[in-house]
């Protein structure tokens, strides 16, 4: 792959990720103040000590900003292979099995996903502990029910051709079809997906955090950044402009990367058919 053959929008989807990723792995030695540190009047105006300003509190918005992208980036993307990793499982051991099995799941799958996710979500973490890894476990749970749904439905596609019969024929097990026939084949739909489920799960997360039963303070997160400083734009302040620009511009780079890697796949796919 040449990098001349790059679209200028996948570099502009890079160069946002690895600017968050960045952030992420060296906020503690990049960032001008601590995370929680109190260094000045509140809702300062940008400048100065203070490039973006600060916060409700008179906390260093550029610190908290950058804090906030570690704890954002390691949720969303730990909800997210979770999620997938049990969507995945799931849907395609029903699409290979059949019967009962694809039956039952199905229909499960199916009620869940007629429950509001995010009524859903609020009633969970409302009644137990805020903890990391339950609210991590909430979101990866619901979110599976989405990867369920098109992972079985690629996975009933690509189950009645000849390779997966062949297999069959060789006695080959259910993990070896879904392992070695079923997932390399049905790898480039599942990316976009596995790109659009963490755009989704970063929303998510920003959202529940606003409502409180998120990511607790005082830890630094965008989506709390976003309620605790709502009330400066009744006058006029940016505060909670910042961290919400943030959400939006790492959802809109996940997904310009993602869009590239689907094209590319796809074309790949093709010049071996037509090979």
């Amino acid at each position: 792959m040449r990098l001349s053959s790059i679209p200028i929008s996948a570099w502009v989807g890079i160069a946002g990720i690895v600017l968050a990723l960045f952030c992420a792995i060296f906020a503690p030695w990049i960032a001008p103040f601590g995370e929680r540190d109190v260094v000045g009047d509140i809702w300062l105006p940008m400048g100065g000590d203070f490039l973006l300003g600060t916060d409700n509190l008179g906390r260093d918005l550029l610190s908290r900003l950058i804090f906030g992208a570690r704890t954002t980036i390691f949720v969303a993307l730990a909800a997210t292979v979770v999620s997938f990793s049990l969507g995945m499982l799931l849907s395609f051991t029903a699409a290979v099995t059949g019967g009962f099995i694809d039956q039952l799941f199905s229909r499960f799958n199916d009620l869940m996903m007629a429950i509001p996710t995010l009524i859903f979500a609020l009633v969970v973490l409302a009644v137990l502990p805020q903890q990391l890894w339950i609210l991590i476990l909430v979101m990866a749970i619901l979110d599976s029910t989405r990867v369920f749904r098109i992972g079985r439905a690629v996975a009933l596609d690509v189950a009645v051709m000849e390779f997966v019969e062949a297999a069959r024929l060789r006695g080959e097990g259910t993990r070896w079809i879904i392992f070695r026939e079923i997932l390399p084949n049905t790898l480039s739909p599942l990316l976009a997906e596995f790109g659009l489920r963490f755009a989704f799960s970063i929303l998510f997360l920003s959202t529940l955090s606003f409502l409180g039963l998120g990511i607790q303070p005082p830890a630094a997160d965008w989506g709390g950044m976003v309620k605790d400083n709502k009330d400066g734009i009744i006058f006029g302040i940016s505060a909670a402009l910042i961290p919400g620009g943030a959400i939006a511009g790492l959802a809109i780079c996940v997904n310009l990367v993602v869009d590239w890697l689907m094209k590319r796949t796809s074309s790949l796919k093709g010049g071996r058919g037509d090979a």
